[in-house]
């Protein structure tokens, strides 16, 4: 258990954080749920459990003796900062190794059903070793039974975010935590379906901590005790219940540091290829107060030159703010794992009724040998389909290089809702790659270009965008 922490920082194995403790890092006032009735097939159940394990019925009472608790899991709801409430429920590692067995799934059964009939985001604090063995196949089927809760209440439209302790393994992880719609882990914190005892022997430990799942783009921030209630509350206010329909955002102000429109084509090009041309990072601190991220895409990938996550924007229309979801080229050319995390985010935003903003600025997507084995064809049909059947609206803006099908495979598909900056172009193909495959001559990379019709202006009178942004105040 060491990586574990409690509200008093960091601790040793035989001071591991309870399940109290992690209810406490996250909430102001927590109250918790009475028992709920148990289901008719756990009914009456043996004092040794299901299968009669020896000895099990005295384990249990050795277990609500040590840790006060009567289960692996606590529920109840709380009040998160400012944010306000959540259901909560936080597994109790000292019991049994917060392992899940016939009752865990009854109580967590009932967490996600309460949520549901108080339209409250559930938030799990998760410290597991897995399924139960005292309890054989008859915990094993609780998997099933959480996956399908799990199910339920991402059908209702609420969030779901999981906060991974020390150690989340097993089923637990398998269901509750990685089938939340926002992952977030304590520093060192053990993750992975395969617990320390059953991994091969030969087995890298680093590849089972938090930090590495982060790099691999399995869960979107590690973060510190005393940071996590603020992290927590951010989200809460971002994926809380929207009231009525969403409505389409408007585009960001252009950044551009030239002035007027390019005169043609290539110096469309030039323009959008300049070193110090603003990019993403800068267009997404402009448009919204503040933001939180999702990282990755959840096949084991991370792409830095796509930026995905959900901010919140005040304007004078909306003084109190918006939620808003953005996904966001940085330039480069866009790798597998960049379309995957933004269908990701297209996905979950649409669930969950929030507007998406996307940016686009890449020269295409990336065409090597490893992109093509990572499965660059399907990650962006997936992406163009997550855009064809999103029924929340979809702004884009291109604010760099607009490079073929890796470009467009971001786009709004509404003619309506796309616009342009100065700063762009939008090509069917990269002019360069044009001359190729048309087996023209270098010379004739000026005429190329200006026949693609590629610059902003061209864009707006071929209906292509609805617009071209400038400058605010320009």
């Amino acid at each position: 258990m060491e990586g574990g922490f409690s509200r008093l920082g960091p601790v040793t194995f035989l001071d591991p954080m309870t399940a109290r403790d992690a209810i406490a890092l996250v909430t102001d006032e927590f109250t918790e749920f009475a028992e709920p009735t148990a289901s008719s097939s756990a009914a009456g159940r043996p004092k040794d459990g299901p299968i009669d394990w020896p000895g099990y019925g005295d384990a249990r009472a050795r277990a609500r003796q040590r840790t006060g608790e009567d289960e692996s899991v606590v529920c109840g709801v709380g009040r998160v900062a400012e944010a306000g409430e959540a259901v909560l429920l936080s597994f109790e590692f000292g019991f049994l190794g917060g392992s899940l067995g016939e009752r865990t799934g009854e109580r967590i059964e009932f967490a996600h059903r309460r949520a549901r009939e108080l339209r409250l985001p559930l938030v799990a604090l998760i410290a597991t070793g897995g399924s139960r063995m005292q309890e054989g196949m008859r915990a094993l089927l609780q998997l099933q039974r959480v996956a399908g809760q799990i199910a339920l209440t991402r059908a209702a439209g609420l969030a779901q975010i999981a906060v991974l302790r020390d150690p989340t393994t097993g089923g637990g992880w398998a269901t509750l935590g990685a089938g939340s719609d926002v992952v977030l882990a304590l520093p060192g914190a053990q993750v992975g379906f395969a617990g320390s005892r059953v991994r091969p022997p030969d087995a890298d430990p680093a590849a089972y901590t938090a930090e590495s799942q982060l790099a691999a783009g399995q869960i979107d921030a590690v973060v510190a005790p005393e940071e996590l209630r603020g992290t927590v509350a951010r989200w809460i206010a971002l994926l809380g219940p929207k009231d009525g329909e969403a409505e389409p955002v408007s585009p960001p102000a252009a950044l551009f540091a030239g002035s007027g429109l390019p005169a043609d084509g290539v110096a469309a090009v030039a323009r959008a290829r300049a070193v110090g041309r603003p990019h993403a990072e800068e267009y997404l601190d402009a448009y919204f107060d503040w933001r939180e991220p999702l990282v990755g895409d959840r096949c084991g990938g991370v792409d830095p030159g796509m930026l995905c996550g959900f901010g919140r924007r005040r304007s004078s229309r909306r003084p109190e703010g918006r939620t808003v979801a953005y996904a966001a080229q940085c330039g480069t050319a866009t790798r597998p794992s960049g379309f995957r995390a933004a269908a990701r985010l297209v996905r979950l935003a649409d669930r969950l009724g929030v507007p998406v903003l996307t940016l686009v600025d890449t020269p295409g997507a990336a065409n090597d040998a490893a992109a093509e084995r990572e499965g660059a064809g399907a990650a962006i049909a997936d992406l163009f389909a997550a855009l064809a059947s999103a029924t929340v609206p979809v702004t884009t803006l291109v604010i760099g290089e607009g490079g073929s099908g890796g470009a467009l495979a971001l786009c709004t598909p509404d003619p309506e809702l796309l616009w342009v900056t100065p700063d762009s172009y939008f090509s069917v193909i990269a002019p360069e790659l044009a001359l190729s495959i048309l087996k023209r001559e270098p010379s004739e990379l000026e005429e190329t270009t200006e026949r693609l019709q590629l610059h902003p202006e061209a864009l707006k009178r071929l209906g292509v965008a609805v617009g071209i942004v400038r400058r605010a105040g320009g």
